[in-house]
Formats: C-alpha cells, sequence, structure tokens
C-alpha cells in the first residue's frame, strides 16, 4: 500500500468476545453459537460438491446471503492481541469527537441493506491515509491522494457500497468529487476536507443521484452511540457475512486515548492491500507527518499482512482521522515512549480488523494465522508468513483437512527469503511435522483431526515455520480455500 498524509486541521486467535452474549447495545455479535451457525453456513458447500458431478446442480439462490433487513448483519468476533489495552465498545465512534451513521441509499443491485456510511469529526482532524499499489486506482483513490497532498484539515469520510467506481475514467472522477461536494455542503466545511472510499464492481460508476439524495438524511442522522457507528460499518460492506468493527483504550502520558475503527473485505485480498477499506479514528493529539507514519506502520503489520485469494484491489482504502481531543500533550517524536504506545494500539486494533476480515474470506470455514521465526529480520519473516498464508495449495488442504506439511515447506521455499533448509522447522497446530529440514513422524489422523476440529468451529488454524536462529519474526493471515469461494466469484455479477 501506498501512504499519504496530511496535517489537521475453539480458538478465534486471541479473540476478545462474550461467548455467552448475543446482543451488544441492541446488536448482534458473533458468539460461539454464532460462530458454529456461519461456519455451517459455509460448510453446506463441502456436502453440495462432494456429490458426484453428474448429479451436481446450478442452484439458483445467490452465493452471496442476502440481509433481509437494512442492518441485518452479525459483528465479527473481536480478535485483539494481547497488550496494554482493554477491548470497549463504540469503534469509530468510541474516541472522543466523531459520529457516524450508515444507510441504505439504493446503490446495491440488490437487498435492502446499508450501502452508504459516513464518518465525521466534530473539529479539523489531522489526516492520513494509505491506499492501494495497483495501478488501476480507482477514483476515490486518486481523489484522496489529491486531497490530502494538500496538507489540510479532514472532517469527514464518506463509503459507498455497491460500485467500486474504478476503471470509469474521468466521469468516475467527477463522481467522487460531486459526492464530496454534496457532502461538504451538507455539513457546512470545504470539499477539500471530504474524503471518499467506494467498493463494489470494477468498472461501474457511481450511482450519483441516489446517492446524492441520500446524503442529507445521512448527515441529519449521524450520531455519537456505538450503535450508530455499527450501522456505519454495515454500510461498507459487500460480500462480507459479518461486519468488522472494534475500539481499543490505552493511556498515553497519564490521558486515556482511545482509537477505534471499522473496515470491510472479504475476497480480492492480497494487500498491497485488498478489495480492503478502513476508517480508523483516535482522540490522541499527534503531529500529522508522526500520524502517518503511524497509521503506515501499522497497516504494514496488519493490512498488508492478510490475503485470502491472492488479487490486489483497485481500491484499497486506509483513512486515519485524529481528533486530539483526549487532551494529551502533542506526541511529536517518533522515538518517544508515548509514540511507541499509539503506535503499538493503533497497529494492535489495526491487526484486530485485519484477522477479522481473514476470519471472513469468501467461503472460508477458519482463519489462518502463520507465524514465521528465526528469520534474517522481521521483513523476510513476515515475507515467509505472508507466502504460506497466500498459498493455494496449503489453503486447499486446510480445508479439505490434510496435513500435507510438503506444501508449507514449499511455500517457504519460493518466499523470496534465503534459508538453510536444513534449518526448517513445521509446526501445525501444537503438532511438530518437520525438524531440522527432516521429515517427522506424526499422527497423521490426529493432524487432519486438528484441522477438522478448527473448520467445523471457524476457529484459527495456526501454523509456525522456523528457518534459523536469528531473531526476526512476522505474522500473516488468512483463510482456507473453499469451493464456496469459487461458486461466490463465478456468480459475482450474475
Amino acid at each position: 500500500m501506498m501512504q499519504i498524509g496530511a496535517r489537521p486541521g475453539v480458538t478465534v486467535g486471541n479473540c476478545i468476545h462474550d461467548a455467552c452474549s448475543h446482543k451488544v447495545n441492541g446488536r448482534s455479535i458473533i458468539t460461539s453459537d454464532r460462530i458454529r451457525l456461519v461456519s455451517k453456513q459455509r460448510q453446506l458447500s463441502k456436502q453440495k460438491y462432494r456429490r458426484p458431478a453428474r448429479q451436481q446442480k446450478h442452484q439458483t439462490v445467490s452465493a452471496i446471503p442476502v440481509a433481509q433487513s437494512e442492518f441485518d448483519i452479525a459483528a465479527a468476533p473481536i480478535l485483539l492481541p494481547k497488550g496494554p489495552w482493554k477491548a470497549i465498545e463504540g469503534s469509530v465512534n468510541a474516541p472522543k469527537g466523531f459520529k457516524a451513521q450508515g444507510m441504505a441509499g439504493g446503490l446495491r443491485a440488490s437487498g435492502p441493506k446499508a450501502d452508504l456510511a459516513l464518518i465525521v469529526a466534530d473539529a479539523d482532524a489531522v489526516a492520513a491515509g494509505v491506499f492501494t499499489t495497483n495501478v488501476m486506482c480507482a477514483a476515490p483513490v486518486l481523489y484522496c491522494k489529491k486531497v490530502l497532498a494538500k496538507n489540510k484539515p479532514a472532517r469527514a469520510v464518506l463509503v459507498n457500497a455497491g460500485q467500486a467506481n474504478a476503471a470509469t475514467g474521468d466521469a468516475g472522477y467527477e463522481d467522487s468529487v460531486k459526492s464530496a461536494e454534496a457532502v461538504a455542503q451538507a455539513l457546512g466545511i470545504d470539499s477539500d476536507q471530504v474524503l471518499i472510499e467506494s467498493t463494489g464492481v470494477i468498472g461501474r460508476r457511481i450511482k450519483l443521484q441516489a446517492l446524492l439524495d441520500s446524503v442529507p438524511k445521512l448527515v441529519s442522522n449521524l450520531g455519537p452511540s456505538a450503535e450508530d457507528a455499527h450501522h456505519a460499518a454495515v454500510g461498507i460492506t459487500t460480500t462480507d457475512l459479518v461486519s468488522k468493527s472494534a475500539a481499543i483504550e490505552t493511556e498515553i502520558l497519564g490521558k486515556k486515548v482511545r482509537v477505534g475503527g471499522i473496515a470491510k473485505g472479504s475476497g480480492m485480498i492480497h494487500p498491497n492491500m485488498a478489495t480492503l477499506l478502513s476508517v480508523i479514528t483516535t482522540d490522541a493529539n499527534v503531529e500529522p507527518s508522526l500520524w502517518h507514519t503511524i497509521l503506515l506502520h501499522g497497516v504494514q503489520k496488519s493490512f498488508n499482512q492478510i490475503t485470502v485469494d491472492g488479487d490486489t484491489s483497485t481500491n484499497d482504502t486506509c483513512i486515519g482521522l485524529a481528533s486530539g481531543a483526549a487532551g494529551n500533550d502533542l506526541i511529536k517524536h517518533s522515538t518517544s515512549e508515548s509514540a511507541q504506545k499509539l503506535e503499538a494500539a493503533v497497529t494492535a486494533l489495526l491487526q484486530g480488523l485485519a484477522k477479522s476480515i481473514a476470519w471472513d474470506g469468501e467461503g472460508a470455514t477458519c482463519l489462518l494465522e502463520v507465524t514465521a521465526l528465526g528469520a534474517p529480520d522481521d521483513r523476510s519473516a513476515a515475507k515467509i508468513a505472508k507466502s504460506i498464508a497466500a498459498s493455494s495449495l496449503t489453503k486447499a488442504a486446510i480445508f479439505g483437512h490434510d496435513p500435507n506439511w510438503g506444501r508449507i515447506a514449499c511455500a517457504a521455499g519460493y518466499s523470496g527469503v534465503k534459508f538453510n533448509q536444513n534449518n526448517l522447522r513445521v509446526k501445525l497446530g501444537d503438532i511438530a511435522l518437520m525438524e531440522r529440514g527432516q521429515p517427522l513422524e506424526f499422527d497423521a489422523k490426529a493432524a487432519s483431526k486438528y484441522l477438522t476440529d478448527v473448520t467445523s468451529e471457524h476457529g484459527t488454524c495456526k501454523i509456525e515455520v522456523s528457518v534459523g536462529n536469528d531473531h526476526g519474526h512476522a505474522q500473516a493471515w488468512g483463510c482456507d480455500l473453499s469451493y464456496k469461494y469459487v461458486e461466490i466469484n463465478a456468480e459475482y455479477t450474475t
């Protein structure tokens, strides 16, 4: 992902969630029962495609679940790593100085699900952006880069689902400009204080009139509650089965500082970044160029370390807004303890969102977590981990409950990182498969059962590889590769 900064203005990973509750502030969250329910929906693809070929019939039902109402979608499990912070409610509304809302504006091809989201800062906010490296970047990406390059305060982020507004030429760019102007007029701010994100089908322009007609209502319903933030999280989803949002609270310079975020993504996920959109908010008081650096570092360790299918989108965007409303002394120096604490918190939040996206990969039955150790440096370890997480053969083997460790070793070998193969160690869960480059005798049935148990609960399949004795280490996240993924993407526009 590229970046631009602007001046102000079951195991489910280390899952933090209430396994008993079904509602938080009136909205559904993923519980142990819900995880099994979502997993069962995806497991149906196995039963369907295991029939003899001549008995297979094309089903007329959509491969993409259809919501029954505007916000009829559960929230993903919260997958935050452990650290000196606590999970809190509210996502983008948790930090001081922000409001949000989502609504159905009629932009989707069908169904009543919300397709617009708006996140607004009460006052000028420091802004930064990280974007796709795809040469065919979408109109809203080009627009945001141009706006952020002006180094002005930001006040709002508008997100639409339904049309990616990518590969739409000058007319598509003008649609982004007009969208921003409509929000600016409704809020009484400058249009270059509004940032735009879009997701949906490539090659299709925004349903502009529907969007313009919806903006006044969206603005009038802005609110500071967790429920309002959830509405925004739903409004940015496409094939997602669950919305993705999280928030954490930590302490910096004696002040409570909060970081919140929403994200979307389920397919076309292979960062730099993916069809991955995210909006991050914080109430930390932070110097603009440092905020840009913190966001970039966080993205590199989170969104850029997930993969679902190896396709890098035209629209990847992560926008970060910092209101400064926490009241802490200005964080200015990257080497300071306060800057390191803020970066750790932002990275943790982004990793939680990133893992939620991989967990909800199209057709997935489990989250894949790959840990690489012993590499020359962290960057090398990250390349190895992501190479394994992206391996279609490894992902397919996990779906089929096949402990085929040779595919893991192969993916580590073609990662581009040099290592002595006689140092390679491979583990699947707690089961050692390879040591010092030599295959080990292991209980294949037990290893297969591990995969069966993980996928039946939509849990986390853990793979660990070590390539030497150095200190480089990193993680990457992905999911298994199922028949359902093919079905969803074979029928995406039909």
